[in-house]
């Protein structure tokens, strides 16, 4: 089987590869893997097709699609319940699931696009929630010793949108086991400002789970951050670029309306500043797009590059660019792209 991955990403760029191979099983997942990796093949794992930027020309590549199936919810102890996740579940299914059975711990991080599998590669998070709060164990195949390990949260060496095997351990996530909680229906105490002025609330506050899901499914809505046929600011593969690390010397040195939070992990030392803010106050408003191109920012947040109808991969990655050297230039902050670019 092979399309155009234009069919299969949501940001709707991509050529034909040479072959896509659906893995339903695990076991069909390692053997096709090990198949390709011997082979000494280009080759590309694919879950939702959401965080990734795949290049007009692929021919010669082998694409691995993770369709795999199944969760275990094991009894409760003490309050904490350990699940187990296949890697080709969608995320956002899986968290509806764990709502619905009175679960806390990834309520916040509703919508995210993709599957669960591709979580931990990127350590996703939202709304004052991480991947790595929740997270125990994966089980993964190492594209350097071509051996299946069980790796524990430390072994992934988690950052910020960031962990050891984006930072160049390849290979394939097969099962992800992440300790939830029981605390009869209600969220983790609340962490972000956004859900807690939607619903009303204090931060620090526990709600209703259903509440928060839904409150950061209106929230991300509003940014165009929710998959939506009818929506085309969603025609993207969410925040293009992550929001940059700088050490607190170098964010004195920035207005002082520019919004930073310290990093309470070094006692401030280094400093979080908003990416969206550096791009707009770059001179690139919501919107813009290059003269003749079809890729644009998105109208609802300048932090989503966008596909307005038959873009190529190549104006996707000119527009990021673009930006690139703008927000360079003005402030001395390189932003780091958060999507994968395949083929470039």
């Amino acid at each position: 089987m092979t399309k155009a991955l234009s069919e299969l990403t949501s940001m709707r760029v991509g050529g034909a590869p040479a072959e896509i191979f659906e893995a339903v099983t695990r076991d069909d997942l390692i053997e096709h893997a090990l198949e390709v990796w011997r082979s000494g093949d280009d080759w590309l794992l694919l879950g939702g097709g959401t965080n990734m930027v795949v290049a007009d020309d692929v021919s010669q590549l082998r694409v691995i699609k993770v369709a795999t199936r199944g969760i275990e919810v094991q009894p409760p102890k003490n309050g904490k319940v350990l699940v187990r996740v296949q890697a080709g579940e969608n995320w956002d299914d899986f968290v509806a699931h764990t709502v619905e059975q009175r679960l806390a711990g990834i309520e916040a991080m509703a919508g995210i696009p993709g599957t669960v599998g591709a979580g931990p590669v990127q350590n996703i998070g939202a709304y004052g929630q991480e991947l790595s709060d929740v997270l125990v164990r994966v089980e993964f195949l190492d594209f350097a010793t071509h051996e299946v390990a069980v790796l524990d949260a430390k072994d992934l060496a988690f950052g910020y949108r960031d962990s050891a095997i984006k930072r160049g351990r390849p290979g394939v996530i097969t099962w992800v086991e992440l300790e939830l909680q029981d605390l009869d229906g209600l969220s983790r105490p609340l962490y972000s400002t956004q859900i807690a002025a939607d619903l009303g609330v204090g931060m620090g506050d526990q709600v209703e789970l259903a509440e928060v899901r839904n409150s950061v499914l209106k929230l991300r809505a509003q940014k165009g951050m929710v998959l939506d046929a009818a929506d085309p600011d969603s025609v993207s593969c969410g925040s293009f670029f992550t929001n940059p690390i700088v050490s607190d010397r170098f964010a004195r040195t920035l207005p002082s309306e520019a919004p930073r939070w310290e990093n309470e992990d070094d006692d401030g030392l280094t400093v979080k500043l908003s990416a969206a803010w550096l791009i707009e106050n770059a001179g690139i408003g919501k919107g813009f797009s290059l003269a003749g191109s079809k890729a644009a920012v998105s109208n609802k947040h300048a932090l989503a590059l966008t596909n307005r109808g038959g873009a190529s991969a190549a104006e996707i990655v000119e527009l990021a660019r673009f930006i690139q050297e703008r927000v360079a230039n003005k402030f001395g902050i390189t932003l780091v792209p958060e999507p994968n670019l395949i083929g470039f």
